[in-house]
Parts: C-alpha cells; structure tokens; sequence
C-alpha cells in the first residue's frame, strides 16, 4: 500500500475494498459505501473532535528541546484538563520518522516542561523513559486556550505539509477529545448522512477519546492502545437494542467506535450507555458481541488497529485482503482509501442449509 500524502478526506478517487462475512471481496468507489448496507441497518460513527496535541517546547531542567504528545486522559470531562499522559521525543519534528526521533533528556519527577504559553511538571513516569504522566499548571480555561493558540495536531513524516486543524477534524466533529482523529469518519458528508436516512439506515453516535498510532518505540507500540474514555448516549444505546431485535447489523465507522461499544457490551450484544474506560484490546481471539461491521481505513500488519480488524476475519480472510490492497494500489494512514469488513460467518453452514431448503 501507498502512503497518503495530502490532507484530503474525501478524494473523489477514494477505493473502498468490500469483504463480506465469507471473504468475498469487491472493488468499489469509496463514495458508494451506502449501496453496501441494508435498510435497518445501524451506521455508528465517533464525534470525538482532535485535539492541537503537538506541543514543542523545552525541558527546563536540561534546557533541551522537546516535542509533548499528548496520548491519554482520565475523563472526557471538559474541564478535566489538567491531568495527560504524554509522550516526550527530544528535539524535531514531524518531518523525522517516529522510529528515528531522538529519545527526551532524561526526565524525573518534578521536571518542569514549558511549552510555548503553558507551563507543565512531570508528576510521575509511566515505566518507560518517553511516556509521562503530565500536569499543567493553569486554569483549564487557561489550558484551553493554550493548546489553542500553541498545539498542533499530531502528524507524521508521510505527510510533509503541516496539518491545520480542520484538517483533522471529520464533518460531524463534536466535543475535542480525540488525540488522533478519528479517521474513519472521513468518508461521511452531508449527502452520505441524507441518503443514510433515506434508504432507511439508522445512523447515531457516540464520543471517544481516540488515541496515538504510534509511539516511535516498538516496546511502547506494544501497549497501544492505551487506556481510552468514551461516552455512549442513550439514544445510542437504544437504537442498538431496537437493531438487535429487528436482526439488523451494527455497523461500526472506525475501530475507536469497536473499542467502546465492545466494552460497554454485556454477553447478550446489549449495550449500556453512559461514561467509560476502554482498557481491552480486540484482536483475533476476540468474541465481538455487539458489532457486525466495520468501516476503516487500511492497516498495515502489526499495528493495534490491524489486530482489531482480526477479529472480525480470519488471517487468511486478512492476508487475501492485504494482497488486493497492494495490487490495486490502495492508500493506507489516516487520509488513505477504505474497507468495509464483515464479521466471519458460516458460511459452509449457510451454503448447506440453503441446499436443503431449495431441496
């Protein structure tokens, strides 16, 4: 796969790969993701707006420069800002592969980080020299407004020109409490939603604090994703319900939205709504219990968001995917092409009750 190297959400060259519960699979225009679900169906997309989370500044201690990144907190409560994990690279910038930044000085509890109008102390280190729980020493109107004026968002050398905000942030972007965005969501508009609608397709939201993609260290990448807040709204949860009585799939934009709904699941694919933590990772020996489909964007083996496409598909089912992916030429990273990935079914049961039944 090629690496998608301008900030275009909705590319009108956009591909979408289609894997259906059987591992079929079918090239279409991205564009045309709504012919591929069903009247009844329930579309739910992430609303998390991205946060300015790129903070460069200097470790006073040491007077090194540093870059701040923010990767983590404890709530989705707006005024809960004074408490992130962050990951720390030394001095550079995006244009510097993450494998290739250089590591921070050597930080302790107690160093104090001033960057650009906001002045912060490490409180503690989070077992590995990079990732730091951090504290800001401001108001949170102050925090606010800091990030604001002085953050950018998190990017990576496989896009050379700096991102802007609206960048990043997807059409139906609510509260900013995403690190990342939540890329998936690139491919809705407006005219997606209307025909949504019109062909009978539920669509609903939830907000979750969408994490980093990648640490520049592969012990740390082991962790990923951490810990992640969301919220769930009632009229979420109850259109889920009225979805599983009615037989209809949930069809999820995005692995962030997989993450919550997952964890809010009881065994039953109920889910309830309200504030959570995301603390599991989904992979192939995951049972999903709530969601049928994914809509996301290309991932590259290895990484936390391709694991997560493991459970909805064999490796094999993956590996075949992988293969059209390249051969078409398709984009991968968070302004690339798309798929839609059907949880694995039996398909060989089907195939033999359909028999009997034209029997």
């Amino acid at each position: 796969m090629i690496a998608a190297s301008e900030p275009v959400q909705r590319s009108p060259q956009g591909r979408l790969l289609v894997i259906d519960g059987c591992g079929k699979m079918q090239h279409a225009p991205r564009a045309a993701f709504v012919d591929f679900l069903e009247a009844g169906d329930l579309v739910i997309a992430n609303d998390a707006a991205t946060l300015p989370a790129s903070l460069p500044g200097w470790h006073l201690e040491s007077g090194a420069r540093i870059e701040v990144r923010l990767a983590g907190r404890r709530s989705l409560d707006l005024d809960d800002v004074t408490h992130f994990v962050a990951i720390i690279f030394g001095e550079g910038d995006f244009h510097t592969r993450t494998e290739e930044r250089p590591p921070p000085p050597q930080l302790a509890p107690g160093d104090r980080l001033l960057l650009g109008p906001l002045s912060a102390v490490i409180e503690r280190s989070l077992d590995h020299p990079r990732l730091i729980l951090l504290r800001f020493d401001a108001t949170p109107a102050a925090i606010w407004e800091g990030l604001a004026r002085y953050g950018r968002p998190i990017q990576y050398a496989h896009m050379p020109t700096p991102l802007a905000l609206w960048n990043v942030w997807t059409p139906i972007a609510g509260p900013p409490v995403a690190f990342e965005p939540p890329s998936a969501g690139f491919i809705l508009d407006w005219s997606s939603l209307a025909a949504l609608r019109d062909r009978g397709i539920v669509f609903a939201t939830l907000t979750h604090a969408a994490g980093i993609s990648s640490t520049g260290d592969a012990e740390l990448d082991r962790r990923l994703p951490f810990d992640e807040p969301y919220r769930i709204p009632a009229s979420t949860a109850l259109a889920i319900r009225r979805a599983k009585l009615n037989g209809s799939r949930i069809v999820t934009i995005g692995t962030t939205v997989v993450r919550a709904l997952e964890h809010a699941a009881a065994r039953d694919g109920s889910v309830r709504a309200g504030l959570g933590i995301a603390t599991q990772r989904i992979g192939h020996a995951t049972r999903l219990r709530a969601v049928d489909a994914i809509i996301s964007g290309t991932h590259e083996p290895g990484t936390s968001h391709y694991e997560l496409l493991r459970a909805f598909a064999d490796d094999h089912t993956l590996r075949k995917a992988g293969d059209e992916l390249d051969a078409h030429g398709y984009r991968t990273h968070e302004f690339g092409d798309s798929i839609l990935l059907e949880r694995r079914m039996d398909c060989a049961g089907r195939q033999r009750q359909t028999r009997l039944l034209a029997a």
